[in-house]
């Protein structure tokens, strides 16, 4: 017996729709396939964010193993929160020994005989995201040094008379970065570079 959960949202923009549209023709292929539909997860809010109550409770229970098969609408029910979070959360499940099918993108089923290709295209796929944020983020980077821009946190500005004089006075690491307001990692760092000088 296969124990299959099924998944269905709408959006609170969708205005008067209900998720009974997607449950009906859930359950009709749930018992087209002989699952046995074991729980049914409903969410009414936005797929771009995973903190939805019933999708948090999915994954819970997926990490639990449950069930062994979770059937959706289609990915955008799922999940709007990008190709890359949304092919983790396919990951996630796969890694919990948990099956997927969506309903309405019939190659998206990882059931079926093509279960390691369409893993492996979601790996290739993630990997790509993955690349594709870094080099965005690196660019990004590049083009606001070309402006001048100074990136990182801003430097700590220390008055070093008054760090010699914590020095000499022979403070604590706490009390000297109290008195002039800054980390104890920063005070030890600038009294390890003044006594080496």
């Amino acid at each position: 017996m296969i124990k299959a959960a099924i998944y269905a949202r709408v959006s609170t923009r969708d205005r008067g729709q209900d998720a009974r549209n997607q449950l009906e023709q859930l359950r009709q292929f749930a018992q087209t396939q002989n699952w046995t539909i074991v729980q049914t997860y409903i969410d009414q809010e936005s797929a771009k964010s995973a903190d939805r109550c019933d999708f948090r409770r999915l994954l819970y229970d997926a990490s639990r193993r449950r069930f062994d098969v979770l059937l959706f609408w289609s990915l955008d029910r799922l999940s709007r929160e990008g190709a890359l979070a949304t092919l983790q959360h396919l990951n996630h499940l796969t890694s919990y020994g948990i099956q997927f099918r969506s309903f309405t993108e019939q190659y998206l089923d990882s059931c079926g005989i093509f279960r390691e290709a369409v893993i492996s295209i979601l790996a290739v796929i993630a990997k790509q995201e993955q690349l594709r944020i870094s080099e965005r983020t690196i660019a990004g980077l590049e083009r606001a040094r070309s402006q001048g821009k100074t990136l990182g946190r801003p430097r700590c500005r220390i008055d070093a008379a008054k760090l010699n004089e914590c020095i000499h006075q022979g403070l604590s690491l706490s009390k000297a970065a109290q008195r002039l307001g800054v980390s104890k990692a920063t005070v030890a760092r600038l009294k390890a570079r003044a006594t080496a000088l």
